[in-house]
This record gives C-alpha cells, sequence and structure tokens, in this order.
C-alpha cells in the first residue's frame, strides 16, 4: 500500500462481513446460506489477504439475532460454509465473532464497541491493534478501528460515512490488489 504502510506477516487483518465480504441485502439479512453470496473479487480478495496477514478474523453486527430472525446456530452454519468456501478458493479466516445485540442495547458487544477485538486478542495473544487494520462500509466500523489504534479501511458503498478513514476502495479486492 502507497503512503508509507508497510504490512508484513506480523500483521492482523479485521473485515465487516455484509458489505465487505459478502452483499449487503437493504434493509434486510442473511437470514440463510442462499442468501450470503460473496461480493465481486471477494474470494480472491481474502487468499491475498490470507497470505500478508497472521491472522484475519470476522467481526460482524447481528442483531437479527436478537430480533429472533435467526438462531445462533443457524448463524454459525453460514459462517461455517463461508470459511469452507473461502478455504476452499485459497483463503482462510481464522475466526469468526458475532454480536447478536440489538444496536441500543446498553451490555451491546458490538460496533463500534471494541469487545469482538480485544476477545480474538484475548484468544489470540499475538494480536497488536497498531499492526492491524480494520475494513468495513460503516462508521460503526472505521470508530471500531479508531477506538483501537488499528488502520482503517473504508469499503465505499451506498452507507453514509462521517467517519474519516485512512484509506477508501471501492471493494475488498482493490484494497487487497493495493497490498501486493
Amino acid at each position: 500500500m502507497s503512503q508509507g504502510l508497510v504490512i508484513d506477516s506480523s500483521w492482523t487483518l479485521f473485515l465487516d462481513r455484509d458489505g465487505v465480504i459478502n452483499q449487503r441485502i437493504d434493509n434486510d439479512y442473511v437470514l440463510q446460506q442462499s442468501d450470503f453470496l460473496f461480493c465481486d473479487g471477494a474470494l480472491k480478495a481474502i487468499e491475498i489477504c490470507s497470505n500478508r496477514f497472521q491472522y484475519v478474523f470476522v467481526v460482524t453486527n447481528q442483531q437479527c439475532i436478537a430480533k429472533g430472525l435467526l438462531k445462533e446456530t443457524e448463524l454459525a452454519l453460514i459462517h461455517e460454509d463461508m470459511c469452507a468456501q473461502i478455504k476452499s478458493s485459497g483463503g482462510k479466516i481464522t475466526k469468526v465473532y458475532a454480536a447478536p445485540e440489538l444496536k441500543n442495547d446498553p451490555e451491546s458487544t458490538r460496533k463500534p464497541a471494541p469487545f469482538m477485538a480485544l476477545k480474538a486478542q484475548a484468544e489470540y495473544p499475538g494480536i497488536d491493534f497498531s499492526n492491524s487494520i480494520m475494513v468495513g462500509d460503516t462508521d460503526s466500523d472505521i470508530e471500531f478501528g479508531q477506538r483501537l489504534g488499528m488502520k482503517t479501511v473504508l469499503i465505499e458503498s451506498k452507507e453514509e460515512i462521517n467517519s474519516t478513514p485512512d484509506f477508501r476502495f471501492a471493494s475488498l479486492y482493490d484494497f487487497s490488489i493495493a497490498l501486493i
């Protein structure tokens, strides 16, 4: 990547899911495996990133659980299938973390709260947030990364953004190519 950012194999990558890895469903949720459609180039992008980063995590807000639209076991199956497809394409996801609470829940683990990253760091002590990148398409994704001292990458979408990320790309694939 340009602008003086040097990434080596000790770095960690955090990826948002909807709108970054898979196509976001406007005003709805991915509630079954057939709803989960990879964004163009996402599988190749994750393969490239898997070869550049020590860890690749998915951190995703999934309030569809708290709304009773999907069970945690069903979400786990969607994520297992996602990871299997990524693996068969040459990529890896170290682990998926999902926050199931409603947006306004005061005990929420949802982004922008740092809970999912702190949990990852507790489970994988090699994570250094100053050598980490958060890639997302919403303010909560960018704020999540900034709160932890990560570099932030915005994947441009229809979402209105008020945060200022370190980098902007049209897609996860474009971000991955910039790493080469």
